[in-house]
């Protein structure tokens, strides 16, 4: 297993531009997001997921708020999605009211000097794009073209644009439910289903040239890292593993204006395969090995990987005890210093998440720096979120201790 160096200088001062902030999406916080295909499974009868999101945050109305708990907290970012199920609730219908809500939202965080870091798609689709054949449909690819051609007005002002989260979970969880497989260790999936895969990169790269001259706006896409890490012997099987479920979406990024960074764990890769977590470790909620070099890894391999900025667009963690979630980021922080001083071109940290939201079928798992009560919406910032805004506050990157 690779080493990582632990004598860099720490902390670590960043520059006066270095994005400190928070992220969510909109499903998971929105709320009734009624016209999306993971809306249409939560409610499906025998849906397979546990909970549903109903009114999830009622984020779609109190965006205010969140921008406000943004800004009180020192930080200078906010990363938010546009939901595509409500900006086109019926093909080739745009509604209007949708697009002018999402621009209010781009101008209050301008209005808050806060940074809008927006992703185009994350995870949730219409309903209707995906009945009619999804990305690889037969005009699944002009359908997300004209969507962003739809979106692309009302993005004046946003110097960072997502188009799509984590292409490479989509097309390794499309592969599992696809052909049943078997759970694998946590963090380790299938092989991603590779035409899902060669038509995310195809629907990236026209959503870009949509983009490209957007005064001032730097487009890219993020990339689920999952921290691969070879036992002796087991160098070309890892990087089997990595080139499919990792690698080729990060070559797909080469030509962006950034790559988004996303890490919680790892996976541990032996002669055979992912080798189980130790049943001594530590674990998150999800199950995840507790593991916060996670986003050190990360980003050194994906700066080696390509020659663009790095912005770190996810890192965090799902526990109960917000001690351990300060535990967590500090060491995962520390870890990007490291990097960071070591000449990583690193241009910021969003944290995941601003709010306990919906975990994509539960509300068991809680990422936020905030907490919300799922009766009254009322928002309560934890110690952690106190800790971490001393830390923007700072400009430095803190060490490990």
């Amino acid at each position: 297993m690779t080493l990582l160096p632990k004598d860099r200088p720490v902390p670590v001062p960043v520059s006066p531009s270095f994005l400190w902030g928070a992220a969510t999406s909109p499903h998971q916080v929105e709320g009734n997001n009624t016209a999306s295909d993971l809306w249409a499974l939560e409610n499906a009868p025998g849906s397979p997921l546990p909970d549903r999101s109903g009114d999830a945050c009622d984020s779609y109305h109190r965006w205010r708020e969140d921008l406000d708990l943004v800004c009180d907290l020192g930080l200078n970012a906010y990363r938010f999605g546009i939901e595509w199920a409500r900006v086109e609730p019926v093909p080739g219908h745009l509604s209007r009211a949708a697009l002018a809500h999402y621009r209010r939202m781009i101008e209050g965080c301008l209005e808050r000097g806060l940074t809008p870091v927006v992703t185009l798609h994350h995870f949730t689709s219409p309903a209707w794009f995906r009945h009619g054949g999804g990305w690889t449909g037969p005009d699944g690819i002009q359908r997300f073209t004209d969507y962003v051609r739809a979106v692309r007005p009302i993005l004046d002002g946003v110097p960072w644009v997502c188009t799509i989260n984590e292409p490479n979970m989509l097309a390794m969880v499309a592969a599992r439910l696809r052909h049943d497989a078997p759970d694998l260790v946590a963090g380790a999936l299938p092989p991603p289903d590779q035409g899902l895969a060669d038509a995310l990169v195809a629907a990236h790269h026209a959503a870009r040239a949509e983009l490209a001259d957007l005064d001032g706006t730097a487009s890219g896409w993020t990339v689920a890292n999952q921290t691969f890490q070879a036992l002796p012997g087991a160098e070309a099987v890892t990087e089997e593993w990595a080139w499919s479920r990792e690698n080729q979406f990060l070559d797909a990024a080469r030509a962006d204006d950034f790559i988004g960074v996303q890490a919680y764990t790892r996976v541990v890769i032996g002669p055979d395969g992912p080798v189980p977590t130790d049943p001594a470790a530590r674990r998150t909620q999800t199950g995840w090995e507790f593991y916060p070099e996670a986003l050190e890894y990360a980003v050194r391999h994906t700066a080696g990987r390509i020659p663009v900025p790095i912005l770190v667009t996810e890192n965090g963690i799902a526990t109960a005890d917000d001690g351990e979630r300060r535990e967590y980021t500090q060491r995962a922080l520390a870890g990007l210093g490291r990097a960071v001083a070591d000449g990583v071109d690193v241009r910021g940290y969003l944290h995941w998440s601003l709010l306990d939201n919906y975990e994509w079928g539960s509300w068991a798992h809680t990422f936020g720096l905030v907490a919300v009560d799922r009766q009254t919406f009322r928002r309560t910032v934890k110690p952690s979120a106190h800790w971490y805004s001393d830390v923007a506050r700072s400009s430095r990157l803190p060490d490990d201790r």
